[in-house]
């Protein structure tokens, strides 16, 4: 057993316990900006607008109810949330996300340059919209690639996320 994690490794863990924070019972995602010296510029997970009542807020997101009534109408993205939130320049910075990034956050990581996206799940991977992420990336040069879970570290935590989200 190695005795530390490599980057790849400890910026993911990183990016899974901000997803810990989100509070969306069906999809909790976390991420975490790095920049080329391997210093962390900004994190963020899913979550409500911030600064209004949550609780006149739903976390439903049947497609069949009205869209005002729906999450994804009130929902920031990680990602959005860590570039709203960060401090420095994110320009030439890693991205290191649990869910491949839905193709409005791709257009913002293209604006902002990122160089590259690191994922965990692509769980939305045969639908349009992740074609389309995946073309802006394509154009915008940023490289993507998911991390290969060969830690026991983040295995162990992945997968007790994933068994909380079940439970709940």
């Amino acid at each position: 057993m190695k005795s530390s994690p490599n980057w790849d490794e400890y910026f993911m863990l990183q990016a899974v316990v901000a997803s810990f924070k989100s509070k969306d019972p069906n999809t909790k995602v976390g991420c975490v900006f790095v920049d080329a010296k391997n210093h962390q510029v900004s994190m963020g997970y899913n979550g409500q607008i911030a600064g209004i009542d949550e609780a006149q807020l739903s976390w439903k997101n049947a497609k069949e109810l009205p869209l005002d009534q729906q999450k994804y109408a009130y929902v920031v993205h990680s990602e959005a949330n860590a570039i709203l939130h960060a401090k420095g320049q994110l320009e030439g910075s890693r991205l290191y996300v649990t869910l491949f990034p839905c193709h409005e956050c791709a257009k913002m990581l293209a604006t902002v340059r990122v160089t590259e996206v690191i994922y965990l799940s692509d769980k939305y991977k045969d639908t349009m919209e992740n074609g389309i992420a995946k073309k802006i990336f394509a154009m915008s040069g940023i490289k993507i690639r998911q991390l290969d879970l060969q830690s026991d570290l983040i295995e162990g935590l992945h997968a007790h996320f994933q068994r909380t989200l079940k439970d709940s």
